[in-house]
């Protein structure tokens, strides 16, 4: 089992941090285009709300995949948490933390994941998929700050 965690400040409010970080149309637009990722199934656009679910498919390592997430604890605007019902892992969990300071976030993400095939998951967790969720969490993240601090903390996108 890997754990990733980042974080970032945000110069935007706390409540419209936490919309984008749960806005699927957001996500879609926020990830590396070269996984041409997209939701296919349960909540597809929008805001996802707690115990919602949301199936995304995208290109990983040259493979098309898809993956399924419940939003199984969510406590606006504070905390959420995705976790993994089906998909390529054999476990992963994303905590998304958000703290108001004195007008700005902390956004803060802990990823725990673990792949299947016993040992050799071990092996290619900490050689290669660590390095890799830990960046496609910054580059997410980054993107996210950008349309928060360029929209004031808003976004037309939605419901």
């Amino acid at each position: 089992m890997v754990t990733v965690e980042t974080e970032i400040w945000i110069e935007a409010p706390i409540e419209a941090c936490f919309d984008l970080a749960r806005n699927i149309d957001v996500h879609t637009r926020t990830v590396w285009r070269h996984t041409k990722e997209k939701a296919v199934a349960g909540t597809t656009n929008g805001l996802i709300e707690g115990g919602e679910t949301v199936t995304f498919e995208a290109t990983h390592f040259l493979i098309r995949q898809r993956l399924t997430s419940r939003i199984s604890e969510f406590r606006a605007p504070f905390y959420f948490v995705d976790e993994m019902q089906r998909g390529a892992f054999k476990s992963l969990r994303h905590e998304h933390h958000f703290e108001a300071v004195q007008g700005k976030t902390l956004m803060s993400d802990k990823l725990t994941f673990s792949a299947p095939l016993g040992w050799l998951g071990l092996i290619v967790e900490r050689a290669v998929l660590k390095r890799y969720m830990k960046r496609f969490l910054e580059h997410r993240n980054e993107q996210l700050r950008l349309l928060a601090e360029e929209g004031g903390g808003r976004y037309e996108g939605g419901r």
